[in-house]
């Protein structure tokens, strides 16, 4: 049986989160920097769907966290990560909320990227 998607209510900006199925994959810098199969989707009101990876498919070595933070009031506080192989475009690339609020508790654990600073976010 697949599993239910979580929907954050409200009418003016609702978020869900379902597995993304299939496999996912992140390149920077020429490296392969995550590989899974078992990483989230998520889709916030009008923006573009953003997968979120398991910290266990992520290469954590070739990640370095910055001092960089963000609030948003529907998921919580974001910490930053920057990737030194994918150069000056990869500062803060990769996010990731450790503490997310309860609506979103299923992204704790998990790192998202933004596509524009990787080199590509493949999907099979």
């Amino acid at each position: 049986m697949a599993a239910q998607p979580i929907l954050v209510p409200g009418p003016d900006h609702p978020i869900t989160i379902e597995p993304a199925g299939g496999r996912v994959t992140i390149i920077a810098g020429g490296l392969t920097i995550a590989d899974s199969t078992s990483a989230l989707m998520l889709r916030e009101a009008n923006y573009p769907p953003v997968f979120y990876i398991p910290r266990a498919d992520v290469e954590m070595a070739a990640l370095v966290r910055t001092d960089h933070g963000t609030h948003c009031p529907y998921k919580g506080d974001a910490s930053y990560f920057s990737i030194p192989a994918g150069g000056d475009r990869a500062v803060d690339a990769v996010w990731s909320y450790e503490t997310p609020h309860d609506a979103v508790a299923a992204i704790a654990g998990h790192l998202a990227f933004y596509p524009d600073r990787v080199d590509a976010i493949e999907t099979e």
